[in-house]
C-alpha cells in the first residue's frame, strides 16, 4: 500500500506561485509513476502532470505547460508540483496519485489540497 499526503495549497493572487508537495509512505516510489490531477467545482477531474520515478520522464497538460513543473526527490520519497503564473482558472482541489509504472490506472490517491487563485 502507498499512502499519499498532499500539502502546500492555499490562496494566492493571479500571477503568483505555489509549490505543492506529495509525500509518499508505505513503499518507495521507485516502481511507480506519480501524477497530479485537479478538480474544479462542477467540473470533471483533469490530468495536470506526471513523472515516471526511475527515468524522471515528465508529462504536462497543455493548459499548464510552461507554467507548472513536476519533479521528485527520491531521498524524501516526495513529488512536487511547482506552479508559476497562476490564473483564476487554476483554482481547484489538487490531488496526487500513484500507479505502478506498467499499469494504466492510478490506484493510490491523496486527500487533495485546495488551491485558490484570486483575480
Amino acid at each position: 500500500q502507498v499512502q499519499l499526503v498532499e500539502s502546500g495549497g492555499g490562496l494566492v493572487q493571479a500571477g503568483g506561485s505555489l509549490r505543492l508537495s506529495c509525500a509518499a509512505s508505505g513503499r518507495t516510489l521507485s516502481s511507480y509513476s506519480v501524477g497530479w490531477f485537479r478538480q474544479a467545482p462542477g467540473k470533471e477531474r483533469e490530468f495536470v502532470a506526471a513523472i515516471t520515478w526511475t527515468s524522471g520522464f515528465t508529462l504536462h497538460a497543455d493548459s499548464v505547460k510552461g507554467r507548472f513543473t513536476i519533479s521528485r526527490d527520491s531521498a524524501k520519497n516526495t513529488v512536487y508540483l511547482q506552479m508559476y503564473s497562476l490564473k483564476p482558472e487554476d483554482t481547484a482541489v489538487y490531488y496526487c496519485a500513484a500507479r505502478l509504472s506498467y499499469a494504466t490506472t492510478y490506484n493510490y490517491w491523496g486527500q487533495g489540497t485546495q488551491v485558490t487563485v484570486s483575480s
